[in-house]
């Protein structure tokens, strides 16, 4: 424990009553440290992903911080927040998500597409078609597969930048919106454990996008956060932007 963190449990010890008023802990220089992940200078982050990260991006732009490279969904509204709000860091934000993508087609592209970039963060939103396409006759896969080919491509990325911040999303389903329904379920939610485990094993910052579109669903129906239970509207982008910003400091 440093000096000037026993200092102020020892002082708080001493004032309890002011402490328990909340005042002193709102007092600038005693506060907790914040949680999240820290943007620094010329960090490079990037988006990857499948059709909810590309958003309608347009591909051939190679260049960072392109607003037609960005799409229009959560990345584009995340970055525009980052490069404001961190003008004076100079950062480098890519957008690489890729509609239909599942964790194999990641990883078929990811020398290009993510090692070559550097990234000192990189978020990982992938999943709902590793299961979407097994349903619809076009992939013969399983959650199991799908966590060990994450893993392998994690691991592989950590071989080359061990230090790299990890940053990855919950595959989520919004129920009784065109394509989710009960039948996703529980096979889905093998696969959004899958994702979990896989952010514990690997100590990255996970985004528990399934319990934020339920908490969201209490404000309005899953049809105004989501077009057809998978890709999002406006708000439905908002609101992942918004968790994913949260993410970070």
């Amino acid at each position: 424990m440093s000096n000037r963190r026993l200092f102020l449990k020892q002082s708080a010890l001493s004032i309890g009553a002011t402490l328990a008023s909340g005042s002193l802990l709102k007092a600038e220089g005693l506060t907790a440290k914040k949680s999240g992940i820290e943007i620094k200078a010329n960090d490079t982050i990037l988006f990857q992903g499948d059709s909810i990260t590309d958003a309608s991006r347009k591909r051939d732009t190679a260049l960072p911080n392109d607003i037609a490279g960005m799409g229009r969904g959560y990345a584009m509204i995340a970055a525009s927040v980052l490069l404001n709000k961190f003008a004076e860091k100079n950062l480098k934000i890519y957008n690489r998500g890729i509609s239909g993508n599942k964790v194999p087609q990641l990883d078929a592209r990811w020398q290009a597409d993510c090692l070559d970039l550097k990234p000192n963060i990189l978020s990982i939103l992938v999943g709902v078609n590793d299961y979407w396409h097994k349903r619809n006759g076009k992939y013969e896969g399983s959650a199991e597969s799908y966590r060990e080919q994450y893993r392998k491509l994690l691991d592989r990325t950590l071989l080359e930048f061990p230090n790299v911040k990890l940053i990855i999303g919950e595959p989520f389903g919004v129920k009784n919106v065109k394509h989710v329904d009960d039948s996703w379920f529980p096979e889905f939610a093998q696969y959004q454990q899958a994702a979990r485990d896989i952010a514990k094993e690997y100590k990255a910052t996970l985004i528990p996008y399934q319990s934020i579109f339920d908490e969201a669903e209490k404000r309005n129906s899953g049809a105004y956060w989501t077009s057809d239970g998978v890709h999002t509207t406006l708000g439905g982008a908002n609101l992942m932007a918004e968790s994913w910003l949260a993410t970070v400091r």
